[in-house]
């Protein structure tokens, strides 16, 4: 669930915060994979942002694939997408490409420092706007809430992997609107098999 706050892009645009749109994407892999992983399966974009200037007000579909390897401390891999609207109100359709490669080199005591940039292409875009190009990288921790003090007191719920990290990137290509800059603050609630 994103939680987006966005400052005016432009003089008499005025600024955002709320609920972005939600983007469930799953997966199936192949069983016994340990040094090499990967999968295929949709992704989806369900309309839920709560102001039009956070979402695209449009039901998205599309083809989604991961692969990654896990050597030592690295994780090296990437996510890429496609997504297509199919219904909603309003008049721009949509059809955006997306690519993230990742890299995190893990320290231990779940430390470890992360890149992770997520490159758009927005195909209903004129030429020269269709690109965000972020170079950046970050920072981020694995822990569970029983490792905090009076962590214990919520009983299972404190043995689920919380995963917290920051990065900050810089925009090298962008559309003539966007932002120079993007920081990334991310709190993920991991429920393992």
């Amino acid at each position: 669930m994103p939680i987006i706050n966005q400052p005016p892009l432009a003089p008499g645009i005025d600024h955002a915060f709320g609920l972005g749109d939600i983007n469930p994407t799953l997966f199936l892999s192949p069983i016994g994979s340990e040094k090499f992983i990967w999968g295929v399966g949709p992704t989806f974009t369900f309309p839920t942002a709560t102001s039009k200037e956070l979402g695209s007000g449009k039901w998205s579909a599309g083809p989604s694939a991961v692969a990654l390897t896990m050597q030592g401390p690295w994780v090296v891999g990437a996510l890429v997408n496609n997504q297509w609207s199919f219904a909603g109100w309003g008049d721009n359709d949509v059809n955006m490409f997306l690519l993230q490669p990742f890299v995190n080199y893990n320290f231990g005591e779940g430390w470890y420092v992360v890149s992770a940039p997520i490159l758009t292409a927005d195909w209903t875009s004129p030429k020269g706007d269709q690109w965000t190009v972020p170079l950046g990288l970050g920072g981020g921790k694995l822990f569970r809430l029983r490792d905090l003090p009076g962590g214990d007191a919520l009983g299972d719920l404190a043995k689920l992997p919380i995963n917290t990290s920051l990065q900050a990137f810089y925009n090298a290509v962008r559309p003539s609107f966007a932002a120079d800059w993007q920081l990334r603050f991310q709190v993920q609630f991991l429920f393992p098999k």
